[in-house]
């Protein structure tokens, strides 16, 4: 009798145990100053586990409600998953904003203005942690529009991320570094995920395939050079603040939807945070995130491949001489950090 009640109460005890402490973590990071990261690392840890638990209830609830899975791909289950995906972000960023003080600005990217009741192609910088979920949260809950999304395979290792992505309309994609000899690159994916797109639809894309980080551009810009692509590679390390772009999916994208408008976006305030060390050190990160785009009609292009690769690159300078124009504060200590790792 006392050796299962034991167990029993075990199993119940720490769960409890657990939410206790994390509970408790969430009143100490309201209620006192400072930085308090440990209890800030604890909220955020047990949020997310109970946000990735609630939404793996709720998605197969969806999945029973849709036929047991046999409506799961219908136009009507779309826009569900959809709607249940905006109200998702929009708790997890009203989360992320009290503990992390993070403040998301955008500037001169009215989607609605630009491009009213048409698709657009989103091209955006990939820096950071987390600027896939602000740019799609912003699709989401501030366009109120529908994104299809290229994102790498690896985030599928999230039980919810992978099962709500591929309910909607998403592309996982293997890095070149991992993708097998002869393996397909996704160009056809992606240009057929672009040629979906209904009018409030939109293709989030990042063309340069990973975090940018000095090591991997380093290794992008000589990969142009043994291409023998040497005019691209001088382009390229003049524009310090991001990495050659891929032109093959952007190019896939614009092919597939000549009626699309493309918006080219850049964003500040993430790039410091490149390893977990960085967060670490940054907690509470107090960032203030800007988000600036440029927009371009697809009839606006040049007609051939080569013309509109030269023009991918014009807007990579654009959005790297920007980046230089809005550089980000971060705090004493992380900069000084930074210079010591630089110069070892």
């Amino acid at each position: 009798m006392l050796a299962p009640a034991l167990v029993l109460v075990a199993f119940l005890w720490l769960p409890f145990a657990f939410w206790l402490i994390v509970a408790v973590a969430a009143i100490v990071s309201l209620a006192l100053p400072g930085r308090l990261r440990i209890t800030r690392v604890v909220w955020l840890t047990g949020l997310y586990l109970l946000w990735d638990a609630v939404a793996i209830v709720a998605l197969a609830g969806l999945w029973v409600w849709h036929g047991f899975g046999t409506r799961i791909d219908s136009v009507a289950s779309q826009h569900h998953h959809y709607a249940f995906a905006r109200g998702m972000l929009r708790f997890l960023f009203a989360q992320a904003r009290w503990t992390l003080r993070l403040e998301v600005e955008i500037a001169d990217a009215n989607v609605d203005r630009i491009a009213d009741a048409r698709p657009i192609i989103v091209v955006s910088r990939h820096a950071g942690p987390g600027d896939s979920l602000i740019l799609v949260h912003a699709l989401l809950n501030k366009f109120a529009r529908e994104p299809a999304i290229v994102l790498k395979d690896t985030l599928q290792w999230d039980p919810a991320v992978d099962i709500l992505l591929n309910r909607i309309p998403s592309k996982f994609v293997t890095p070149r570094a991992h993708r097998g000899s002869g393996a397909p690159d996704g160009r056809a994916a992606v240009g057929a995920l672009a040629g979906a797109l209904g009018p409030d639809g939109a293709l989030l894309i990042f063309p340069e395939g990973a975090n940018a980080t000095p090591r991997r551009r380093a290794r992008r810009i000589e990969a142009l050079r043994a291409a023998g692509r040497d005019r691209l590679a001088a382009r390229a390390e003049a524009m310090p603040h991001v990495m050659p772009p891929h032109p093959g999916g952007v190019l896939a994208a614009i092919e597939a939807r000549p009626d699309a408008v493309v918006l080219v976006v850049a964003h500040t305030g993430l790039e410091r945070l490149s390893t977990v060390g960085d967060v670490w050190r940054e907690l509470p990160v107090d960032k203030r995130i800007v988000l600036k785009g440029w927009a371009t009609d697809v009839a606006e292009l040049p007609a051939d491949r080569a013309g509109r690769e030269a023009w991918l690159y014009d807007r990579w300078e654009q959005v790297d001489a920007w980046i230089d124009e809005h550089q980000p504060r971060v705090s004493g200590v992380a900069e000084q950090k930074r210079r010591v790792a630089s110069a070892e």
